[in-house]
């Protein structure tokens, strides 16, 4: 094969792909232009050929793409917006991926909607980086080689997990590399942000593509010695001498409109244990330490304020677990949340001895401040099995709330002392050996505010967060392959 350039673009009509098509054609390292038409009775436009195909994602797809070229690279394009590569851009993919000998290069670029411009950062992928939705870009540049033997492996008919699969595949057979230079524009129509996206991967809606994402990603982690099998260490739950049989962990900073909802909502649970709660009031300055102090005279309630000005969430978390008062579980409350009912600790703590875990998890529902729902609504994470939900884990970007554990196994792991993703880490760590419970009925309300939410943050910090995140996978996974060849 020629070191020259077949591109792969999704076509809709002469109109949408036809200025592509023109900026393509100025490089000469472009050989051929392939059209991929999902309408059956889409014609090719001059210059260009056509491929009629299932779905962008399909593994079918994926194979087609594979037996028509006949380049040393590929570039998949995989939005139906106007592609403009910047000058020069392709020759210089050429020239990485030559130097570099990676199976696949992707790269920065800008974004245009309605006349504006902007900055579209990527991360850089890891070892851990196996979320389905983990942002390439939309431009992919591979070495055909690699993408034919990749294609060449695949089994499965995937309607919507082909192109994960295929990245999975390549990316046992060499590095998949970040240019960190704006190498592309994309020309975009405007998009509405409906505030679900954040949550698509536990929308019923999407759940036959989820299973193939599952799957897919359970077929990586045995062929790279990551999976785990449904095999788990029992608990007797007889370690340590504890005074209460459950703690709640609030840690908090500057919450004084919603600490005294929260409070309420764990003084006022029925049990038929003694509980207690634990705030770590981490130097608030906005009147939440008076607040919390209204609810001291009630002997449950143990108010820290840490003498160190360091800790995180995940800090805070560490302290108050530490305590000498803490009970035998810790249930997680955040400062602007509250409890269902009177009945969720209950329900939380049953869990543990009725499934024999280390962790549990429950279900929550979006609510604004006043808890009137809010789309999509009740997040339930019923995408969890109990063979392999450990698994699918290092897919997913969570494993919902409340969370609650163990207290001498988390006083053993530890919680990262960080504010994003420590829970995510912890879910990871806990299921590596024990299973993880679920209470799939609604026992959380988790209010969305002006002052909390995260589904709207600007793209360096979600980058920043992803990272972190596909870093722990990436830690995790480690460790779950060494103790594999164990």
């Amino acid at each position: 094969m020629k070191t020259t350039i077949n591109c792969f673009l999704p076509f809709a009509d002469a109109a949408q792909v036809r200025p592509t098509v023109e900026s393509l054609k100025q490089c000469d390292l472009v050989s051929k232009i392939v059209l991929m038409a999902t309408d059956p009775k889409a014609e090719a436009i001059d210059g260009c050929d056509l491929i009629h195909i299932d779905t962008l994602n399909a593994s079918s797809t994926m194979k087609k793409i594979a037996e028509v070229a006949d380049s040393g690279f590929i570039l998949l394009y995989t939005k139906y917006d106007t592609l403009v590569p910047g000058y020069f851009a392709l020759n210089r993919l050429v020239r990485l991926a030559t130097d570099s000998k990676a199976a696949m290069l992707y790269a920065d670029s800008y974004s245009v909607v309605d006349g504006k411009k902007s900055n579209v950062p990527v991360i850089d992928y890891q070892f851990g980086s196996l979320r389905d939705d983990f942002n390439f870009g939309n431009l992919l540049f591979f070495c055909a080689a690699c993408f034919k033997k990749a294609a060449e492996g695949i089994t499965a008919d995937y309607k919507a997990a082909g192109l994960y699969d295929l990245r999975l595949r390549i990316s046992r057979l060499g590095d998949l590399v970040h240019v960190n230079e704006y190498l592309y524009t994309e020309i975009a129509a405007p998009k509405k942000e409906d505030g679900e996206s954040h949550f698509s991967y536990v929308d019923p809606r999407n759940r036959a593509a989820q299973i193939e994402m599952e799957q897919a990603c359970t077929d990586h982690l045995k062929a790279i010695g990551g999976y785990l099998e449904p095999k788990f260490d029992k608990i007797e739950f007889d370690k340590g001498n504890f005074e209460y049989e459950a703690s709640v962990i609030i840690p908090v900073r500057n919450r004084v409109r919603t600490i005294r909802d929260a409070i309420r909502s764990v003084l006022s649970q029925k049990t038929d244990f003694p509980f207690n709660l634990i705030i770590i009031d981490n130097l608030s300055t906005d009147g939440t330490s008076e607040a919390i102090e209204e609810f001291t005279s009630d002997p449950r309630v143990v108010h820290i304020i840490p003498q160190r000005d360091d800790l995180g969430i995940g800090g805070c978390w560490n302290m108050g677990v530490h305590h000498p008062k803490c009970g035998k579980f810790a249930i997680q409350l955040d400062s602007d949340d509250i409890y269902k009912d009177e009945n969720t600790l209950a329900k939380m703590v049953a869990a543990f001895y009725e499934q024999n875990c280390g962790m549990v998890v429950g279900t929550y529902m979006l609510t604004d401040i006043n808890l009137q729902m809010l789309p999509p609504g009740v997040i339930d994470h019923k995408e969890w099995t109990p063979e392999n939900g450990r698994n699918n884990a290092l897919r997913i970007n969570g494993l919902g709330a409340p969370r609650a554990f163990y207290t001498p196994m988390l006083r053993e792991i530890k919680v990262p002392n960080t504010s994003y993703g420590e829970d995510y880490a912890l879910g990871l760590a806990f299921s590596r050996h024990n299973q993880i419970g679920r209470v799939y009925d609604v026992v959380y309300l988790c209010r969305r505010w002006e002052d909390n939410s995260d589904h709207a943050l600007d793209i360096v910090k979600t980058n920043n967060n992803n990272l972190y995140k596909d870093r722990i996978r990436t830690w995790e996974l480690q460790a779950r392959c060494a103790m594999n060849k164990k």
